[in-house]
């Protein structure tokens, strides 16, 4: 198993696969344990939140504290969110083992970019149009996320997501032209080998991995919402505003959020203004179902992969089957080419 790409010979990694940095759901466990099998491993700051950010980041360094691994570990953050608090950043930034990488995604980097390079982490942003690539470059990104709107979680709003089969050779492309130094992982979908060999032909160097890692024994959602994983297909999931309104998050239009359509999703489908309009009984619905931990109300966050995960394991274990499965297929692929 040696996938070697220029994600793995200048991050220093293993494995040509990034964890993404899945907001309440990426702590510091999952992060540490997908840098120690050789990939790179992101805490999900996502909204800034600084105790969050500090028990997370805390428990990943403690973990891979005076390891080779500790120099493969970083931290993600919401970037509009950053615009109104950037405490948690700032924070993570000034610790003795600051991150190797700062992920941004959802909103302008530039403004960060010059404390990031400061610090000496490299700057990874995630970007959902062609038309962002360039700011990233500007930014001064070390490597650009092509997310599809397969992904679970947030990303290109349903009417505007690019298909992450034709959207990774399309920056691909421009970059091979504009910014050849600057890497390229592909997201959205991704979450066995057959995925990871198909980036790599896209021109990808690499994977950025959410709803398959997120379905890990080291992620932090409950076993029963892992469980309503495993049990749905492809079908189950759809991208929508309603759980944005249902938790108070006050997304950019631009963007929605995948997540399986549950039985307090679908009654809202269709009337997403009547939601927006009066929120209060859908709401306290919500509420009342994250608090008993019922997943027919409360949002189970995963993407499209959601039909290709069928068990919980560890992360190592999740890692190393994409990766013999990716060695494989290349392997078949290089083979047919010449027979």
């Amino acid at each position: 198993m040696a996938i070697e790409t220029r994600l793995t010979r200048e991050w220093g990694l293993d494995l040509p696969i990034m964890l993404a940095p899945m907001a309440l759901a990426g702590g510091g466990e999952l992060a540490a344990a997908c840098a120690e099998a050789g990939a790179f491993g992101l805490v999900g700051g996502g909204y800034g939140e600084l105790d969050w950010t500090r028990r997370e980041w805390g428990l990943a360094t403690q973990r891979l504290a005076n390891t080779a691994a500790a120099q493969r570990v970083g931290c993600g953050f919401i970037t509009w969110k950053l615009d109104q608090d950037a405490s948690a950043l700032d924070w993570v930034l000034d610790q003795p083992l600051a991150p190797k990488a700062v992920f941004l995604s959802f909103g302008d980097p530039r403004p960060y970019a010059a404390r990031i390079a400061a610090s000496g982490a490299r700057l990874v942003c995630q970007v959902q149009r062609l038309d962002q690539v360039p700011q990233a470059v500007e930014a001064g990104a070390a490597l650009i996320v092509a997310q599809g709107g397969a992904a679970g979680g947030h990303g290109a709003a349903a009417a505007t997501a690019r298909s992450t089969m034709v959207f990774v050779p399309e920056v691909a492309d421009w970059l091979a032209v504009n910014a050849p130094q600057v890497l390229l992982l592909g997201a959205g979908g991704i979450a066995d080998g057959r995925g990871l060999a198909a980036l790599l032909m896209l021109g990808a160097d690499g994977a950025l991995i959410g709803s398959r890692l997120w379905a890990s024994a080291e992620a932090l959602p409950a076993a029963a919402a892992k469980a309503q994983a495993v049990a749905a297909d492809g079908d189950a999931t759809a991208r929508s505003p309603i759980f944005d309104v249902l938790r108070r998050k006050d997304w950019p239009a631009e963007y929605d959020f995948r997540a399986l359509r549950n039985a307090l999703h679908r009654e809202w489908e269709g009337r997403e203004a009547e939601l927006r309009a009066d929120p209060a009984a859908a709401r306290a619905a919500f509420d009342a179902a994250v608090a008993a931990g019922d997943f027919a109300g409360a949002n189970v966050t995963v993407g499209e992969a959601v039909g290709l995960i069928r068990d919980v394991p560890g992360a190592s274990e999740v890692l190393r089957r994409i990766c013999v499965e990716a060695d494989e297929r290349l392997a078949s692929a290089a083979a047919f080419r010449h027979a």
